[in-house]
């Protein structure tokens, strides 16, 4: 059954990632993408998606993949879908956060925790990393993977697009940065423009 599909793979990534959403992001891609739900594509706009919209990273891209896995049954499936997919993401945390809470003042003095979170700072950075060039290789040279034999497609527009909005985030009008939300505007509204109708 779908819906224990859903709830099942969203339930093993919240319980197996530590770090946050963006730590989510390899484990999403790997899970959607084999069990045919989504193309890497597609999970990269969700991506996108997610990040641009208001919420907890994993909870939109748990709703966006539950209705777009069941989209073509209906309205009500995919809801009852995107219901199961962000349950399923969102239990782990639930049960673990409430057990901690329980017992936060003694547990977060033990040596080994502190040891532990020091593992897991090293394990995010680099999961980071990875989706950092997993991106750059997909979204301004067309590849796929590291380990891809595909001829390269280099993205002029792309690169530009990036240069610029990387360039933006370091400006410093007045002592401060731009705000995130203008960036995501910016890039939303140029992304739309060069990609979305410009035929390229």
């Amino acid at each position: 059954m779908i819906y224990l599909q859903l709830f099942w793979t969203f339930f093993k990534i919240g319980l197996f990632t530590i770090g946050g959403g963006q730590a989510m992001i390899p484990m999403i891609s790997q899970e959607v993408v084999e069990k045919g739900w989504l193309t890497l594509d597609e999970v990269q706009s969700f991506i996108a998606i997610s990040e641009s919209t208001p919420g907890p990273f994993a909870v939109n891209i748990a709703t966006y993949t539950g209705v777009s896995v069941l989209q073509s049954a209906g309205v009500g499936e995919s809801i009852l879908g995107a219901i199961c997919a962000t349950f399923g993401v969102v239990l782990p945390s639930l049960v673990i956060i409430t057990l901690i809470a329980l017992a936060f003042s003694n547990f977060i003095k033990k040596p080994a925790v502190q040891s532990v979170f020091v593992y897991v700072r090293s394990t995010v950075t680099g999961l980071l990393i990875a989706v950092f060039v997993g991106f750059v290789l997909s979204t301004l040279l067309g590849v796929s993977s590291v380990l891809s034999h595909e001829p390269v497609q280099f993205d002029v527009i792309g690169t530009c697009l990036f240069a610029l909005l990387f360039g933006l985030s370091l400006i410093r009008i007045k002592g401060k940065t731009l705000q995130p939300i203008w960036l995501i505007i910016i890039s939303a509204v140029i992304g739309t423009l060069c990609y979305g109708f410009i035929p390229i």
